[in-house]
């Protein structure tokens, strides 16, 4: 495939600037024309709205040759770190699309949102006070995507080649037919990616006064076909039935090296080298049958959603260790890890609006029911497995069920009002085949939050909000096997994992519909964070053996989290040059977080400034050519983590269009100045853990996207309380 895709890319990239000229003579009349289908945006890139930032990037140039998972990096608000964790105002969040909740995380997420191209994404929500429609988690991103709207087959195709430290490729079909009362959409992709990442990282151990120094280099290659169907139908002018049907495949390979030496009371104990190959396959079928009824005239919605979706991934990683030991002198071990994970979940999900009778007020209530089966066999094979556990089968299984009502209403024109609650109930169970530990728990949880927004006048507002949310561990991080890292430790989830609930106050100042400036407080009394362990395994000589464990810990203990945010989004030029600017300050109080925990040298006060800026030109020279610039600087503090030193990400991309031919090519040039990179250091009892990681977010790409038939859209159906107000949904 990379030998296709790039000498293809090059060739149409030819004939694109040919084209140039020829685009550029057309009159001055047919010229403005195209400018103002083309070019003038009726919203503005940002919106801050009460409870959400809209990142409107429908008609924007930082579409141009990227992934939905390039333009979240660059979304205000957001933030993303060396494990592929996506934060919103530095707290974790749930990922949906198109108002459904996604079954991916982390990684797994990372390559899925690789396979949906840009230009597709009508905008991104951030959504930092989300109603009790959402699932309770904390905050929510929601990614929306086009509808086409015109009549005939649209569609567009998508050529990338990026150069990183290695090469990488994505490609792209996208088909919309629309014909009277039928839609249906058909997206291709592939994706041949590969990555490297460059760990340095120090332990040191307070009981046995010993350091650990270990350098590692992983080089991953992501080769992920993917498929998505959208079928809809309109019934006639209020019912609209649909089917949704997505596939989505990840060929993995990849290979390791890590270095270890450790020493105790400065002395040498011993040293390590060690070496891993992986080979994977994750597969994702999912299935969503919908009914929505929408009457307009009265702002009445009833949406009825039914799914499946089902996650396998198969794994098998290789690791050869040499070791040279003071006491023990030179040795070789080999451990081979095999995963076949199996996830099913089955959902059904209600939801309806309406105008509270005359009130004139808006009334929202639903409810929906989870049902997961995880089931996870790990196996472990090689000659020097000593005491560790050959295999085990892990099972997780649990039902949630939710229920929720929400009232808004606006009073004296002036005073906008949401008040919510959710309740959430879960049963869930957890045991393993071979060791036979188990457990099994239930809970229920009330959820409410409050929205308030006065208006002093056009130029003047001031909200307020309050949301009680709870996270929960995910299945994986339940499962107790043990099995060996890439950098030569070992790593095991935690059966005995608590959820984190949590309370949030959020105020926001509107001044002139153009600056705002927001606080939030947000409390919790206990949480789980990553925590280092020692463990005692026998060799396969019998000998017993100290190893280091990372695994997830509960942590009891109140945090206080303070954070300022301002924001301005201003046009200039005719509104050709469009500045968002947002600066923020948090503040932490983990003193009695420290306190409780033991956690010694932790900082108990932790303050630090964040940044972000996007800027872009359009049509410049009146010749077509956009150009758009992203810079943010981040922290990530989380828990018993740390940062080091502050992150600065940037991206510069320049896209010429052609209107004519409905052709464009886009290059792209990320952190050319300073490869990311990331550094920080976890506390625990036991001691300190210094992780830095250099990422492979860097280089230059080129890409080109042929476009056919009208590109015309329109919104999602949504009440006015949804689009305007506090946001249901």
């Amino acid at each position: 495939m990379k030998n296709i895709i790039a000498p293809i890319a090059l060739l149409m990239g030819t004939l694109v600037f040919a084209q140039a000229e020829k685009d550029t003579v057309e009159s001055k009349v047919k010229e403005k024309e195209i400018e103002t289908v083309t070019f003038v945006a009726k919203k503005p890139t940002v919106e801050s709205k009460v409870d959400r930032t809209v990142f409107n990037v429908a008609n924007s140039s930082i579409l141009a040759g990227n992934t939905t998972w390039d333009v979240l990096r660059m979304t205000p608000l957001v933030s993303i770190d060396n494990n592929d964790a996506i934060k919103a105002e530095g707290e974790t969040v749930t990922v949906y699309i198109n108002d459904r909740k996604t079954v991916f995380t982390g990684k797994e997420l990372k390559e899925y949102l690789k396979t949906i191209p840009a230009d597709n994404l009508m905008k991104i929500e951030v959504i930092t006070s989300p109603s009790s429609r959402y699932e309770a988690t904390g905050s929510v991103i929601n990614i929306v995507l086009k509808k086409r709207d015109d009549e005939g087959l649209k569609g567009s195709v998508t050529l990338n080649n990026r150069q990183n430290t290695k090469n990488s490729q994505y490609a792209n079909l996208n088909l919309n037919y629309h014909k009277k009362n039928f839609t249906q959409t058909l997206i291709g992709s592939y994706g041949d990616n590969t990555n490297v990442q460059s760990n340095s990282s120090l332990y040191t151990l307070y009981k046995e006064n010993s350091t650990t120094q270990i350098n590692s280099k992983t080089i991953g290659r992501y080769r992920s076909p993917s498929v998505s169907s959208t079928s809809e139908f309109e019934l006639n002018n209020k019912n609209t039935i649909g089917v949704i049907l997505e596939y989505y495949q990840s060929n993995s390979s990849s290979t390791s090296e890590a270095d270890g030496l450790k020493n105790i009371n400065g002395i040498f104990d011993n040293s390590y080298n060690q070496n891993q190959n992986s080979n994977g396959l994750n597969r994702n079928l999912g299935t969503n049958v919908f009914y929505k009824w929408y009457d307009k005239e009265k702002n009445k919605i009833l949406d009825v959603n039914l799914g499946t979706n089902y996650y396998g991934q198969s794994d098998d990683s290789y690791y050869i260790k040499d070791m040279l030991s003071a006491k023990e002198g030179a040795s070789t071990k080999d451990i081979g890890v095999l995963t076949d994970t199996e996830n099913r979940n089955y959902y059904i999900k209600v939801d309806y609006t309406q105008p509270f009778w005359k009130s004139g007020g808006n009334f929202e209530i639903g409810g929906k029911m989870d049902f997961n089966n995880n089931v996870i066999p790990n196996s472990l094979y090689g000659n020097n497995l000593g005491s560790l556990s050959k295999n085990d089968v892990f099972h997780y299984e649990d039902q949630i069920g939710s229920i929720y009502a929400n009232y808004s209403k606006t009073f004296f024109k002036k005073l906008e009002t949401r008040i919510g609650l959710r309740y959430e109930y879960i049963d869930y169970q957890i045991r393993q085949d071979v060791a036979g530990t188990s457990r099994k728990d239930s809970y229920g949880k009330l959820l409410p939050n409050i929205l308030l927004k006065y208006s002093f006048s056009d130029k003047y507002d001031l909200s307020l909000t309050y949301n009680k949310n709870i996270w929960r561990p995910w299945y994986a991080e339940f499962n107790p096997f043990l099995i060996p890292n890439n950098d030569g430790f070992y790593s095991r989830g935690n059966m005995d994992l608590e959820p984190n609930p949590s309370d949030r106050v959020y105020m926001k100042l509107g001044i002139l519909k153009k600056y705002f400036i927001s606080a939030r407080y947000m409390f919790t009394d206990q949480d789980y964070w990553t925590d280092y362990v020692q463990g005692d395994i026998t060799n396969s000589q019998g000998e017993p053996q100290k190893i280091t464990i990372t695994q997830p810990s509960n942590f009891a203990g109140k945090v206080h989290k303070y954070y300022v945010y301002a924001n301005t989004n201003q046009t200039f030029l005719k509104n050709k040059f469009t500045v968002n600017l947002g600066l923020g300050w948090y503040y932490i109080d983990n003193s009695d977080f420290n306190q409780k925990n033991k956690l010694e040298g932790a900082n108990n006060y932790i303050s630090y400034l964040s940044a972000s800026t996007n800027l872009s030109y359009t049509n410049l020279f009146n010749k077509n050519i956009n150009l758009s610039a992203w810079v943010e600087v981040s922290n990530q503090n989380n828990g018993n983590s740390t940062t080091n030193k502050a992150n600065v990400f940037h991206n510069i991309s320049v896209t010429k269009i052609f209107p004519k031919t409905q052709m464009e090519v886009s290059l792209q040039l990320m952190n050319i100045f300073q490869r990311p990179n990331y550094d920080a250091t976890t506390y625990t009892q036991g001691g300190t853990f210094r992780n830095a990681s250099r990422w492979d977010w860097y280089g230059a790409s080129i890409s080109f996207v042929k476009r056919f038939g009208n590109q015309k859209v329109k919104e999602n159906t949504k009440t006015d309380v949804e689009k305007n107000g506090g946001g249901g949904k």
